[in-house]
């Protein structure tokens, strides 16, 4: 099994997930998309599996400074990854992809039930 998580190293619920994969002795590599980016092509297959509607965060600092115009952008998948792209910090974290399963944000019972 082959999983990466996705996210912002300081946010609080990146530390939680971060904290509970290690507690299990859960091997992942991280993927900090302030220091690495992120990938159109890998946030198109996110956004493909999980939808794009889960991966937007609309309860966000950033989504709530965005200027209207802007936020009225966000109509579908291609858009979505248009905003997700120039924007990181919307993207809700964290993101686990196992595979080619994607888990959107920290449910500990949904974690428990997917990696055991």
């Amino acid at each position: 099994m082959v999983m990466k998580l996705f996210g912002l190293r300081n946010c609080d619920t990146m530390k939680k997930a971060r904290q509970w994969l290690d507690a299990r002795g859960i091997e992942y590599a991280f993927h900090d998309y302030k220091k690495q980016g992120v990938d159109r092509e890998h946030l198109d297959r996110q956004i493909q599996a999980a939808g794009w509607e889960n991966l937007v965060n609309k309860r966000g600092t950033t989504w709530r400074k965005l200027p209207a115009e802007e936020q009225a952008r966000l109509v579908d998948a291609a858009s979505a990854a248009e905003l997700l792209s120039e924007h990181s910090s919307m993207i809700k974290r964290p993101i686990l992809e196992i595979d080619s399963d994607v888990l959107v944000g920290f449910d500990e019972k949904v974690w428990s039930e997917r990696l055991g």
